[in-house]
């Protein structure tokens, strides 16, 4: 699918079928994410692929927003092993993460898969229920899967605003 087209097709969705993705469009979609530019290539971020019964159980614990997806990905990142930017308030911990969950989001519509990008959680319950390492910070779920039928994007997706409402030239 050429860019242009990917960008524009894909939606956040919120029905699924509960069809498993198979292996290799995980895998690409986990390449993708591998391939993801880091600041200074730290490379600190961590997908945790949740499929299993018990792991999609803890997911509908902490969110209401799987959504019947048959893959979540958990993406974190070891919150040790940033740049820390000149001035020394801000690092790249989420900016790196959010970038791999970015290539995560379009390389999944990209081999045929559907997603979300879910922030309604507690990020520290989520550590917590995974048991993830001290040094580990949570950003964002990702549900994959194939949309169940009558999903669709939301009435308002192709809202948006203006080049010169979002863009100043200086």
């Amino acid at each position: 699918m050429e860019f242009k087209e990917l960008v524009k097709e894909r939606y956040s969705c919120k029905k699924y079928d509960g069809t498993q993705i198979t292996d290799e469009q995980l895998q690409c979609i986990l390449e993708a994410g591998r391939l993801a530019p880091t600041a200074k290539n730290l490379q600190e971020q961590h997908i945790y692929v949740m499929q299993s019964e018990e792991a999609l159980a803890l997911i509908d614990e902490v969110t209401p927003c799987r959504y019947g997806a048959p893959t979540v990905l958990v993406v974190a990142f070891n919150a040790d092993n940033v740049f820390v930017y000149p001035g020394g308030q801000r690092d790249s911990g989420v900016e790196d993460a959010s970038i791999v969950a970015t290539h995560l989001m379009l390389a999944a519509k990209d081999v045929g898969v559907e997603s979300c990008w879910i922030n309604f959680f507690d990020p520290a319950e989520v550590k917590e229920k995974m048991a993830l390492p001290e040094n580990e910070e949570v950003l964002m779920l990702l549900d994959l899967g194939y949309a169940a039928e009558g999903a669709g994007p939301l009435p308002n997706h192709d809202s948006r605003k203006p080049l010169e409402d979002t863009v100043t030239y200086r």
